[in-house]
Parts: C-alpha cells; structure tokens; sequence
C-alpha cells in the first residue's frame, strides 16, 4: 500500500502577448474575412459564388471571434491564473492589456463554490468576490472577525475580536490548494482568536506573566505569527493583526467590576497609609529634632493614633480639645 502526499502547487510568473498588439492584429482578420466572403460572392458565375472562399470565410468567422475572448485587463495589483484543460500554465501579474489564449479556464471551481455560497447566502458582497476569468485582487484586504466567546487561561469567559490586515501572495496555492481561500482565511482567524485567547489569562496575571489587556502589543505579535502559519497553506500573508475587542463576557462583567473596584479600593488605601505612615514619621522626627515637646512612648502612641485617623479617615476629623492630662 502506497500512500501519496498532497503537493502544494507554487506561482509561475508568466508573460503574455500584448493586447494593443493583438487587437489591431484580429480587426484586420475581421475585416479580410469579411472582404473574402464578398469576394466569394461577388467573383461567382450567376448564382453560384466561389465555393472554396465561401467555405474559408464562415469557418474563418468563429475562429477569429473564440481568438478575440482571449483579450482581457488587469488592473494594478491585481493577478490572472491561466488554467489550460485543467493544467497550470502560470499567473500573469502585469497589468495592462493583454492577449493569452482563449481556451485559458474562465472559471474554477472555487469560482464556482463562491457563487453558489453567495446564492444560499443571498450576499451581495459576496457574489461580487467571486472571481472573474481566474483573476485574483493582490491589494491589501481587512478581515473584521466578529466577537468571539471563549475562556482565557483562568477559565474566564471573554469576548475577543480582532482585525487581520491580508493578501494574496501566491496565486496558484490559493487557487488550488485550498477550496476558497476567502472563507479559509475567516476560519483560521477565528480558531487561532480562540487558540490564542486560552493562553493568556485576561489580567491580573502572576509575576511577569503577560495578560491579554495588559500586554496588546504582545498578543498581536503572537496572534499575527500564529496567523502566517496557518494561513502559508493558501498561498496568503498576514500584514497587520490586532485586538479589537476585549471585555469579560455579560455572565461575569459585573462580578468582575466589583472585583476590579476592590482591587482599586485596596490599591487606593494601600497608598494613603503609605503616604500617612511617613508623614507621622516625619512630624515625630521634626519634634524631636527641634525640640518643640518632649513625648514619651505614650504620648508618641497617642499622637500617632490620632495623626493616623486624620490623615486616614474619610469622613471630616472633628478636634476634641482635652483640658486635661493624658494620665488624668
């Protein structure tokens, strides 16, 4: 038993006759199988014309139409596969007007899949991707992925988006490796979106660890690398890809937000006390230096806890003057 790997095919750049050339070229067999069909008639005897030219100039006429099919354009950035009896012959990507033979395939069967996607989805946008004659956009094309469900590393449930900035880089492997490479670059996206997300936890990660809202730049980078190796398959390389969209999921967004008002709480308070801390470090230490008052243990004690419910407290401090001693 033999088993046989599939090839991927590879892009030959291939030139064609210009079209300026050819057009001129084909009017003017036109025009001489028109003058030889009413030579045919008009050099005949009576009724009967010239059998031989006659006979030239109707099969002459088909043949010169089937050779004009084969003049067609391309715009800048843009490819055409030629495709003969269903062998690869190679990618023009010269644009301009040209002239390639006419039995060249005028569709595929990707071609043929995204027109029938486009009818069961009644898309528009969709049937106006369909390619024409082989021709393939070279340009720069976005891919909006919508927002996705998945759990981060913690198990979390998270709505994630991204935008992939694409193109074709290798005509044939799209063509014929893949069976639409449009719908495979919107599956891949998605399934690397979900891949990458279960990676990285949301926030809040442990000591140096990078987290999906803190590290953006990181996860692009990973996303994008993860991205050209799936998608080298179909001949497509990946410019630009970034998050869009980031947020817990409705289920634990308000749990969540407690959680991170807490955490802020904690963060705010930590700070104060840090900051009140030193300020009775540094009025204890003023006193003593200058000598204003000479305190014990505990009247440094008390002050203390009367500087630190000042400088800590919320609410408005309302002095209580004591006429008395702190022994009385």
């Amino acid at each position: 038993m033999t088993t046989q790997e599939a090839s991927s095919n590879r892009e030959r750049i291939v030139t064609v006759a210009n079209g300026w050339v050819m057009l001129p070229l084909l009017f003017a067999l036109m025009l001489g199988d028109i003058g030889l069909f009413i030579y045919s008639i008009a050099a005949g005897h009576g009724d009967q014309p010239v059998v031989w030219a006659l006979v030239l100039s109707l099969l002459s006429l088909p043949a010169i139409i089937i050779l004009m099919t084969g003049l067609f354009t391309l715009q800048p950035n843009e490819a055409r596969v030629l495709v003969l009896f269903g062998a690869y012959k190679g990618t023009v990507r010269t644009a301009g007007f040209h002239w390639g033979n006419p039995f060249y395939s005028a569709g595929t069967q990707q071609g043929a899949s995204q027109s029938a996607a486009a009818k069961a989805a009644g898309s528009a946008a969709s049937a106006g991707s369909r390619p024409r004659r082989n021709k393939i956009s070279l340009r720069a094309r976005t891919y909006n992925s919508p927002a996705l469900k998945v759990n981060d590393k913690r198990g979390n449930p998270v709505e994630i988006a991204a935008v992939v900035v694409w193109r074709v880089q290798d005509t044939a492997m799209a063509m014929f490796d893949v069976e639409n490479f449009q719908t495979y670059i919107q599956t891949q996206s998605e399934s690397a979106l979900r891949h990458l997300a279960s990676l990285y936890a949301y926030d809040n990660g442990e000591d140096n660890e990078s987290t999906l809202r803190a590290n953006v730049d990181e996860v692009s980078k990973a996303l994008r690398t993860e991205l050209l190796e799936r998608l080298a398959k179909a001949g497509v390389t990946v410019d630009e890809a970034r998050l869009t969209h980031l947020a817990y999921a409705p289920e634990i967004a308000q749990a969540m937000l407690r959680r991170q008002q807490a955490e802020a709480v904690i963060a705010a308070r930590q700070k104060i006390v840090h900051g009140a801390v030193s300020m009775v470090d540094m009025a204890l230490r003023d006193l003593a230096e200058k000598q204003v008052v000479q305190l014990d243990d505990e009247r440094k004690a008390a002050m203390v806890s009367n500087l630190m419910v000042v400088l800590c407290g919320e609410s408005e401090v309302h002095p209580v003057i004591n006429a008395g001693t702190l022994y009385s």
